[in-house]
């Protein structure tokens, strides 16, 4: 359904391709880009991504697949995005072939059975080989044994750290079976040089002609050839689509069957609208930080309220059902209220990030910064019973916090749907129970900060709440206090080493980031080191 609702609300806007679904792995939680793969066991993995390819694109062989209520996908980042060493973004993976295979090819396999029509390589090395020129994965592998059909594009001027070439001249990544460059700002100068290899016969010609074929192959499954323009298309400009009544009904259940409770001492989650509860926390009503990063802007900052017009914040959600039910409802960010609640709900986590800005060095959450400790224990200490609601794109070592509240929820990200918190914190006007939790951990939950990486199967594998751990209401939520030694000796403890005699560590590279967020490289890779990220 989120696939089907993705695909007509993108369709309004004229666009018939979108670079989803990801199916990675994710197998350090430090890795910045954690919260976009679904599991770190592959297994979920494997059954979400045809879901989502088929609700996106339409089922293969019906009439709807590929028609003009549907988008055709790029299944990404192919391959091992998800496990390079030390949770690095644009890193290397030294996995074992049977590990590339069973774990992070899982989603490829059955998301191109479910009629995949793109394939986007990753910015990843495999063995210190980039995946835009690693012609073993892409042709041998992708096209060969997984007899993928449909057209291999490249991420982000990705080609451009292959060794020997440049944003602007890559024959390598062709030759390795890259079919379609994503050339941004580099476009003309690759276009030149591509077709000067072509010319003087270092690009072979069946090699151009098979990128070629498959590219035209997609666009007329897609109709381009035959389609009107995308103003005149079934659903273009049909803006009054988006974030429609329905299709918020099915984010907010979606939000609702996430949410996991991993405490509830004394049972005293769900709480009583007919009271008096304050909402506290710098996330109760900051859509940016409940929508995390690739929301509006690439990290998902910078944005306001206005922003997010078909959107309800979890202080206006909890709010509502409150004052709709006779209580009493209070905004204090900083806690401070102004008459003493029955109860309390603080709101609080990440800020929001994307990509390598993401990154972390051990899984602390906000290492020297104790403010939403503080506001958790504050609120305890005065007798107020307290609900923590966690917002994060990954499990991080919150053990302090989880032992200053009465109840815990880890929330992730809920994005536009606060009223999807309040539908399973609350308990309706008559006092029934309105929505019990359903959500289980997709990822192991650390006992400590230096718990990385930690996966099911792993034979040390000790976390605070395994994989698949999650609590209902019928559930005795009473939990031990936690060990409060998060495990580091310092606060820099396993810190990625970024920055060499003031240039960029080996593989990566330096980004100017302006207000607009437009980045502008400033300190790139030279070729001859660019495969060792």
């Amino acid at each position: 359904q989120i696939g089907r609702i993705t695909a007509i609300e993108t369709r309004t806007t004229g666009m018939e391709w979108t670079f989803a679904p990801t199916v990675a792995v994710p197998q350090d939680d430090r890795w910045g880009r954690t919260y976009e793969g679904y599991a770190e066991h592959p297994e979920v993995v494997r059954a979400f991504a045809p879901a989502m390819v088929e609700g996106l694109q339409g089922k293969p062989g019906s009439a709807e697949f590929l028609d003009e209520q549907h988008v055709m996908t790029s299944v990404k980042h192919y391959l091992g995005d998800g496990g390079t060493q030390g949770g690095r973004d644009q890193g290397d993976n030294i996995a074992s072939e049977a590990d590339l295979r069973d774990i992070h090819a899982a989603g490829y396999i059955t998301a191109i059975e479910a009629g995949a029509q793109a394939v986007m390589a990753s910015y990843n090395s495999y063995h210190g080989t980039k995946m835009h020129g690693h012609r073993a994965l892409l042709t041998d592998v992708l096209k060969g044994r997984m007899n993928f059909g449909g057209f291999v594009v490249g991420d982000w001027n990705g080609h451009g750290q292959v060794a020997g070439c440049t944003p602007t001249d890559c024959l390598a990544t062709y030759t390795a079976g890259l079919d379609l460059a994503m050339a941004p700002d580099s476009w003309k100068g690759l276009y030149e040089s591509t077709l000067a290899h072509a010319r003087e016969g270092r690009l072979p010609l069946d090699r151009l002609d098979d990128a070629v074929r498959r590219i035209l192959r997609v666009k007329f499954r897609l109709g381009l050839f035959e389609a009107p323009r995308p103003s005149e298309r079934a659903l273009g400009g049909q803006f009054e689509l988006l974030g429609s009544a329905e299709h918020r009904a099915v984010a907010r259940q979606a939000v609702r069957e996430s949410l996991v409770l991993l405490k509830n001492a004394a049972g005293l989650l769900p709480l009583d609208p007919r009271g008096r509860i304050l909402v506290a926390g710098d996330g109760a009503h900051d859509l940016s930080k409940q929508s995390g990063g690739w929301t509006l802007t690439w990290q998902g900052s910078g944005t306001t309220r206005a922003d997010y017009p078909n959107a309800d914040s979890i202080w206006e959600g909890l709010r509502d059902q409150i004052e709709a039910a006779g209580g009493e409802a209070e905004l204090a960010v900083d806690g401070q209220f102004k008459q003493k609640p029955d109860a309390a709900i603080v709101v609080f986590g990440e800020n929001p990030y994307a990509e390598f800005q993401g990154d972390l060095p051990n899984l602390a959450y906000r290492p020297g910064d104790d403010h939403d400790l503080q506001l958790l224990r504050s609120l305890s200490e005065q007798g107020i019973p307290t609900v923590a609601v966690f917002l994060s794109g990954r499990p991080l070592w919150v053990n302090r916090e989880i032992n200053a509240a009465q109840a815990f929820v880890a929330a992730w990200l809920p994005g536009s749907e606060g009223g999807g918190v309040a539908d399973v914190l609350l308990r309706n006007r008559d006092g029934a129970v309105q929505h019990d939790f359903k959500g289980k951990l997709s990822y192991s939950w650390p006992r400590r900060a230096d718990q990385s990486p930690l996966n099911v199967g792993q034979s040390d594998y000790d976390p605070q709440f395994a994989y698949g751990f999650g609590l209902s209401y019928a559930d005795d939520g009473a939990l031990a206090a936690l060990s409060e030694d998060s495990g580091l000796t310092d606060a820099g403890s396993g810190a990625n080493q970024f920055l060499v005699a003031g240039a960029p560590a080996t593989g990566l590279q330096l980004l100017l980031l302006g207000a607009d967020e437009q980045a502008v490289v400033v300190s790139a890779p030279q070729a001859s080191t660019a495969d060792g990220a």
